[in-house]
């Protein structure tokens, strides 16, 4: 008797796995089988196809040739910070406090090189890779390693904060690709395998289905990184530490989404991975690889999703559900607020309620940010509203964030017409200062334009420290994508006269 519950007991294992696999289990045992062995159980079902559901067709998912054509497109990133020299504030001790200028004592530190590492995916025959922009960010050197070993150097064409995506180029041809599906098709529940390379282990493959869609994570995740733009396609295929950047890809063998992050209480895989759609990525990609930045539509407006969640209070949830009442519509996007100048601007109104873009429905903020992604300035949409519970439909030019539809350009340093080296020693006691950076030569140029001229010493630049030639180019890189499109710089020259400057970034 106690044989015959062990024997029971290990096919209810067999059957839950095949089950979990995708396979209908069915009962195959009475009590008068007990002592039937595995042949007699199985002969006596082989006309049972195990096919059928409640009336639909499941079949078992192989998922080999999708894995085996992901693993050669997946790449190994490794991203390096160079050292640097840092000036340091030291605590003024006593004799400073009291009888020097009360700041203590600077001094210079070389810092640690810093390496990251991550993954990426090809996309293109000519070796372009999609990333995250956290796996690359600040990297002084990005060396990519194929899946067959080879190790090329990587060069960054651009960069996205908002939506975490990075397109990385190695120089070569007929590289191994992945062919991007769409991740609009995806449907909760379909199977996926997470391609990437976790801890540094190259090549590995997980499966897992779709758990959900147009996720929201609110402005950060566990690990500290988010995206901005958050639409994300939620998985259950295990996601962990190297996986960023790697490919999410559907039963056909088709990049579906980009692995962003994984949400965890302890900081390891826990059944919630997350990825960014192709949907956003794809336009991101062509904008980055034509502008060098992205080129971003909004819809300017300020709303919420509409509807209760379980981070509301009882109070909020009743104040919500008299909202829903009053509008006549159930969910949506509730606009507050309608920005003035902006793409919405005499056309959506306070209370309105986004039900659908280009006829694809609405539900949440989290759909409407991933609708308006895939988009440029100077594109038209349809928005569709219920507006005092009539629904009504509006054509609408998208804008950019500076209220126009023109192309926004990345700006580098060349467009500066400038030359620059950190201050040295002599000048920091000539001058009494403590950092700076010094304007070394003009060419034509931003900054001849706005009439600086060399041996100008750059110490503030849109109230930012200027220490070195990498903080002038992170504030650039912002001014560039500001409203204004100006850098406000201040400082002084050799011979002690402060000057401040305007220097005008657009570009016709």
């Amino acid at each position: 008797m106690k044989q015959t519950k062990t024997f029971l007991g290990i096919v209810a294992i067999v059957l839950l796995s095949a089950g979990v696999a995708g396979v209908t289990t069915y009962k195959l045992m009475e009590k008068n089988q007990a002592t039937a062995t595995f042949t007699d159980l199985f002969e006596q079902n082989d006309n049972m196809r195990l096919a059928s559901y409640n009336g639909t067709d499941a079949q078992p998912v192989d998922l080999t040739a999708a894995a085996e054509a992901s693993v050669h497109a997946v790449v190994h990133i490794r991203s390096t910070q160079l050292s640097r020299t840092q000036t340091v504030q030291d605590m003024p001790d006593f004799f400073d406090f009291f009888f020097g200028d009360g700041r203590g004592q600077q001094r210079q530190i070389q810092t640690q090189p810093r390496v990251g590492y991550g993954s990426g995916v090809i996309i293109s025959k000519d070796g372009y890779i999609v990333t995250n922009n956290h796996v690359v960010e600040g990297a002084d050197e990005i060396v990519v390693k194929l899946n067959d070993e080879r190790e090329l150097k990587g060069r960054l064409i651009g960069t996205d904060s908002d939506t975490d995506l990075a397109l990385v180029k190695i120089e070569g041809s007929d590289f191994p690709t992945l062919p991007v599906g769409d991740s609009d098709a995806l449907k909760v529940g379909e199977w996926v395998l997470a391609v990437g390379n976790p801890f540094n282990l190259n090549s590995t493959v997980t499966a897992g289905i779709v758990s959900a869609k147009a996720r929201s994570l609110g402005n950060t995740a566990s690990n500290g990184q988010a995206a901005n733009i958050q639409s994300f396609i939620q998985t259950d295929a295990a996601i962990n530490s190297g996986n960023s950047g790697g490919a999410l890809v559907n039963a056909k063998g088709e990049l579906v989404g980009i692995n962003a992050m994984l949400y965890s209480p302890t900081g390891a895989y826990s059944g919630y991975g997350f990825a960014i759609p192709t949907s956003i990525m794809t336009k991101v990609v062509a904008d980055l690889k034509q502008f060098g930045t992205v080129q971003r539509a909004l819809l300017g407006i300020r709303g919420n999703t509409l509807g209760t969640d379980l981070t509301m209070n009882e109070a909020q949830a009743e104040e919500m559900r008299k909202k829903i009442d009053e509008l006549g519509v159930k969910d949506g996007v509730y606009v507050a607020d309608v920005v003035e100048g902006g793409s919405a601007a005499g056309v959506l109104q306070t209370d309105d309620v986004i039900t659908a873009v280009d006829n694809k429905k609405i539900h949440k903020f989290s759909d409407l940010q991933e609708a308006l992604a895939q988009h440029r300035p100077g594109d038209k949409v349809k928005v569709t509203v219920v507006r005092k519970k009539s629904e009504k439909t509006f054509d609408i030019t998208l804008k950019n964030s500076q209220g126009n539809t023109k192309v926004v350009k990345s700006a580098d340093m060349d467009v500066l017409g400038a030359a620059f080296r950190a201050i040295s020693d002599d000048t920091k006691k000539q001058l009494n200062l403590s950092y700076g950076l010094e304007v070394t030569g003009v060419n034509k140029g931003k900054m001849q334009d706005a009439g600086i001229r060399k041996g100008f010493i750059i110490q503030k630049a849109n109230n930012e420290t200027i220490r070195s030639e990498e903080d002038l180019q992170d504030v650039l890189k912002q001014a560039t994508q500001s409203p204004e499109q100006v850098l406000f710089i201040s400082g002084i020259y050799p011979s002690g006269r402060r000057a401040n400057y305007a220097v005008d970034l657009s570009q016709e």
